[in-house]
């Protein structure tokens, strides 16, 4: 079956770098635009698990052990933006979407 990639914001709503929070199918997703990646964009949960809050859009984006992961604000745990794995506990995984940027137009998919 064909993924249903759903239209959710546009380039131009994006920060290079960081991320942002949309809310999607009433779930907030955490948005995230790195132009020195392959994949340009990617979307993660927003919500933190070990902090119990929507906040990882605003945690801080890094290159570690191969991947761009953000670092949680709260307790600075580490998810692969890519997968949604914690890096610091393998048990741990947060949901994560397939995302895609055509022309100035941002995609997600279900992964």
């Amino acid at each position: 079956m064909a993924s249903q990639w759903k239209l959710v914001c546009k380039q131009s709503d994006l920060i290079r770098g960081a991320g942002v929070a949309a809310m999607v199918d009433g779930q907030q997703v955490a948005l995230f635009y790195i132009t020195e990646s392959d994949d340009k964009v990617f979307a993660i949960s927003n919500w933190d698990p070990f902090g119990k809050a929507n906040v990882l859009s605003r945690g801080l984006v890094a290159h570690l052990q191969g991947n761009w992961t953000v670092a949680s604000p709260l307790y600075k745990q580490h998810f692969v933006l890519s997968s949604g794995e914690c890096l610091e506990d393998e048990v741990v995984r947060i949901p994560c979407w397939k995302a895609k940027l055509e022309g100035n137009d941002v995609y997600i998919s279900e992964a």
